[in-house]
């Protein structure tokens, strides 16, 4: 008896990116979903695109819900959303650098939420991902039922890299639009090039094309056939346009210039309809793909060219060694113009083979028919309908405190806005009114630059606001380095003159911190040279500091600037030295009963474990990483109340070995302190304790002390300047506002990633 078949799908969604966004995926999720919907027309598609800009897009009917790219409570509305509107199936279009957070990892807060079968497209597979990748890669494997790629050496990296299981990988291939197979020349008059042989490269335009290659190639391609035209086609990518605006562009041109060669050149700069796109492939001659980057799984430019029937020439990336193999086109090696040139000119020359390659391209073409395309997706999610059928997952579940991370405050950065003018951070307030007669310190320039290079990775702050804020941090610290000393001076008035010759050496090392957190994260053009050139002039004098917590703001910045810089000696040995000179002190004032770097705890401790965590696991020292555990472990009881909340070391006194420890004042920093080494601590180990420890750390700021009062002032975004024995400092000062917006964003990165275990209960704001 024939199996029966189940009812057809009803609605499947989309998360990724829309036209009219100009962006790759955009331009796949339409084709795809218009596909689906001339096939299956009772199957109702929509999409849920991200969001890059607060403005949004004019989108089409089909667009139904949007999702803020940094905000993470947006991925969660957007789950909601798909949970209550009946999807039967939710595709997600994948690639990490379209969604909030470290790699991406945003998007697992939605898909944590999800009550339906997920299909994954992967757009982007890493041979070797990063920390970060690999985890975002890894729980996005098994939160999905399915995943799809577009190449058979996609299928191979899942199942050796990622260790994906074959029964869960769709390999699905990239869709083309079936056009007729006609002769280029018809086509050529539509763009002014009737009799001439054009050569075509299209796709957004950026450094990672390659088309500087070809244009060093044309002079001897038209010495040989001097009726050559190269057409690049395409906008220069929107996020590359608003940082460089149209820079590689203009240099391409006067390169072409250079070479004697701009009467054979011609760049239409713009976004094309698919129509448009058709109608210039069907006018090429050859398709030029000069990628530099072999680990490119997929181009989606190059399955549209070998579909369209093209004869091609092409660097070796993956995705190009698949489709082109069996003569369907010419591989010629990476950053290499006489190669281009040598297979350009072969193939002009003889168009017996010329034509051959085109119809073998075709022929493959047709099974990459977007039409045909649509169907196995169509099968796709069919099939993880009927496998969760037989293995259902709840309907609904509900997330109490002992199974989700604590919910946290909402990001508000007025006191921020208030507290900085036209030179930079302002040190102190009165209540919540700036002090211009404390001037400005550059610690606080350096946090608050440091601030606004993380929010930038999760948070919906314009820009162009953003990278104004951080540009008066920047001039600050700049304006404070002395390029005689090497060193940094610390505070200023506000009627701009410097009060000390040098500033402290730890105010000192907090800016190396700050500047190698910029060489580390921030891509902005000019910006990390600038970083990193201050960031290597002021890190000499770091090892002739004293003080302990100086050298590990430095170590610190250090392993910032290493994760960009790899193999810099000089960074690397003022790590190892710094470092070792950590752990002898450890080593040398520890005992069982006092398992610490000194014979007092005094302010920012947690920096020191913290530190030497880092630096160990960076130089891939045990010892390192084993003492800083030890220690750390034995602050976070030292700092623990009986009755389970976190108790700071109070700076009237501090704590002494063997002494009497200070329970006030009780300063914001020392609880940002902790929630940083912690959530350090948990990437290192895994262990769900450092987890629960920052949270612990952090909920000190939102009530959970010993007077039960929030030190948070939600209503301004600033942070009270401690908790004393009776009540908390009104005032809301620089540094104290900093140590809670560093908190939140440092937890707001984490919990993407950090899931709470059952049995944990977590206290937060409002309880």
């Amino acid at each position: 008896m024939p199996r029966k078949r189940r009812p057809a799908l009803k609605r499947v969604a989309f998360i990724g990116t829309s036209l009219p966004r100009q962006c790759g995926i955009a331009t796949f999720t339409g084709d795809l979903t218009d596909a689906l919907a001339r096939a299956f027309r009772h199957t109702e598609v929509f999409v849920v695109p991200v969001n890059d800009m607060n403005d949004g897009y004019d989108y089409p009917d089909r667009v139904w819900f949007e999702i803020a790219e940094k905000e993470i409570a947006s991925y969660r509305r957007a789950a909601d959303f798909l949970n209550i509107n009946n999807v039967d199936v939710v595709n997600l279009q994948h690639e990490f650098g379209i969604f909030g957070g470290p790699a991406g990892s945003h998007i697992l807060a939605l898909l944590r939420e999800l009550r339906m079968p997920i299909v994954t497209t992967l757009h982007t597979i890493l041979s070797e991902p990063d920390a970060s990748q690999r985890a975002v890669m890894d729980e996005l494997a098994d939160l999905c039922d399915s995943l799809v790629v577009m190449t058979h050496r996609g299928v191979e990296l899942l199942r050796d890299v990622y260790d994906v299981a074959d029964e869960k990988i769709e390999l699905i291939p990239h869709g083309i639009h079936d056009v007729p197979f006609v002769d280029p020349s018809f086509y050529k008059d539509k763009f002014g090039v009737e009799g001439k042989k054009v050569l075509l490269t299209f796709g957004l335009l950026g450094p990672g094309k390659g088309i500087e290659h070809v244009i060093e190639a044309l002079p001897a391609i038209i010495d040989r056939h001097p009726d050559v035209v190269y057409i690049i086609l395409g906008a220069t990518h929107p996020t590359l346009k608003r940082h460089q605006g149209e820079i590689y562009r203009l240099g391409l041109q006067q390169l072409a210039r250079e070479r004697g060669v701009q009467g054979s050149v011609i760049f239409h700069n713009r976004f094309v309809s698919t129509e448009e796109l058709m109608e210039f492939l069907g006018a090429a001659d050859l398709y030029v793909t000069p990628y530099p980057d072999v680990h490119q799984v997929v181009s989606g430019t190059l399955a549209y060219a070998v579909g369209a029937g093209k004869a091609v020439v092409s660097t070796p990336y993956w995705h190009a060694e698949e489709l082109l193999a069996e003569d369907r086109g010419v591989l010629v090696p990476i950053n290499d113009s006489p190669a281009i040139a040598e297979a350009v000119i072969a193939l002009l020359d003889d168009p017996v083979r010329r034509d051959a390659m085109r119809k073998r391209a075709y022929l493959l073409g047709r099974e990459m028919t977007w039409a045909k395309v649509a169907r196995r997706y169509m099968e796709a999610f069919e099939r993880s309908r009927d496998n969760r059928l037989h293995q259902p997952r709840p309907a609904f579940e509900a997330t109490t405190l002992n199974k989700g991370p604590g919910e946290l405050p909402l990001l508000k950065l007025d006191h921020l806005r208030r507290m900085t003018d036209g030179t930079g951070m302002l040190q102190h307030a009165t209540f919540c009114v700036p002090d211009y007669s404390a001037g400005y310190c550059i610690d606080d320039n350096a946090r608050a630059l440091i601030f606004c290079v993380l929010v930038d990775e999760i948070a919906d702050v314009p820009s162009q606001e953003l990278f104004g804020l951080a540009s008066r941090y920047m001039a600050f610290i700049q304006h404070g380095f002395d390029r005689e000393t090497k060193r940094f001076r610390n505070f200023l008035s506000h009627d701009r003159r410097w009060l000390d010759e040098p500033g402290s050496e730890d105010s000192h090392g907090r800016t190396t911190w700050a500047l190698g957190t910029v060489v580390a994260h921030w891509r902005r053009p000019g910006i990390q040279e600038w970083a990193g050139q201050l960031f290597e002039a002021s890190l000499p004098p770091v090892l002739q500091f004293k003080s302990p917590r100086a050298w590990a703001f430095s170590l610190l910045g250090i392993n910032e600037y290493l994760t960009r810089f790899s193999g810099d000696r000089i960074a690397e040995d003022a790590q190892r030295v710094l470092a070792e000179r950590l752990l002898e002190m450890y080593q040398a004032n520890g005992d069982p009963d006092w398992p610490w770097f000194e014979d007092v705890l005094t302010y920012c401790n947690a920096k020191l474990p913290h530190a030497l965590l880092v630096s160990g696991r960076s130089m891939s020292r045990d010892d390192m990483v084993q003492a800083a555990l030890e220690a750390l472990a034995w602050l976070a009881e030292v700092q623990q109340a009986d009755e389970g909340h976190f108790v700071p070391i109070g700076c009237n006194g501090f704590y002494p070995k063997g002494g009497e420890r200070a329970r006030f004042d009780q300063q914001p920093i020392e609880a940002h302190a902790m929630v940083s080494a912690c959530l350090e601590a948990y990437r290192a180990t895994g262990e769900d304790r450092w987890r629960v420890e920052a949270q612990r750390a952090f909920d000190w700021f939102v009530g959970r002390n010993d007077l039960r009062i929030p030190v948070y002032d939600p209503s301004s975004g600033g942070c009270h300047d401690g908790l004393q024995p009776d009540d908390i400092n009104r005032n809301l000062g620089a540094e104290s506002m900093l140590a809670f917006l560093l908190s939140l964003v440092e937890m707001r990165l984490a919990e993407t990633i950090i899931e709470v275990p059952a049995g944990e209960l977590l206290l937060t704001a409002g309880t």
